[in-house]
């Protein structure tokens, strides 16, 4: 059977409580269960049991070094359904001062931010398959700045993303 998509993911942290503050103001997460030390988060709109799992290991834990000195994860990536939705986070990202970086994929629109533990994440609209030209597919070729303005304009600014390619037509 093969996969057909990630249903959650876990995260060590150092301050549970910081963090799941953290994802509910930067991504407007709700916490559906929790336990001491422990915090079960879903994302708006999700039919997960929890999309999000946070365990706390306290405030001497060292700092992941993936990807500097040793394998590991580079980040998660949360998809949103709209470019208008995607400035939104944007602009709260960069009121948080979690908002590292931003890029055009071509058929991807991305932010990329860290959580308070320097935990990296995506947050990403998909170009819609009936909207992915011979162009937008050589675009992928070529990591661009990213121009929510232009693209608002191109797409949409309330054109659901994803539909044919994350999301069934």
């Amino acid at each position: 059977m093969p996969v057909q998509r990630l249903n959650h993911a876990v995260l060590y942290v150092r301050d549970v409580e910081r963090s799941v503050a953290f994802y509910r103001e930067a991504l407007g997460f709700d916490v559906v269960m929790g336990m001491p030390g422990a915090a079960f988060l879903q994302a708006p709109g999700s039919t997960n049991d929890h999309d999000l799992g946070l365990f706390q290991i306290g405030p001497d834990a060292d700092s992941s070094p993936a990807g500097r000195t040793s394998v590991g994860l580079y980040h998660l990536a949360w998809e949103v359904d709209t470019l208008d939705e995607l400035e939104r986070v944007a602009v709260k990202l960069s009121e948080l001062g979690a908002l590292v970086g931003s890029s055009d994929h071509g058929t991807t629109k991305a932010l990329y931010a860290k959580d308070p533990d320097g935990l990296e994440f995506e947050v990403s609209w998909l170009v819609p398959a009936s909207l992915i030209t011979d162009e937008v597919l050589a675009a992928r070729a070529r990591i661009r700045p990213l121009d929510l303005a232009a693209d608002k304009e191109r797409y949409g600014a309330t054109t659901r993303g994803g539909v044919g390619v994350s999301i069934p037509a």
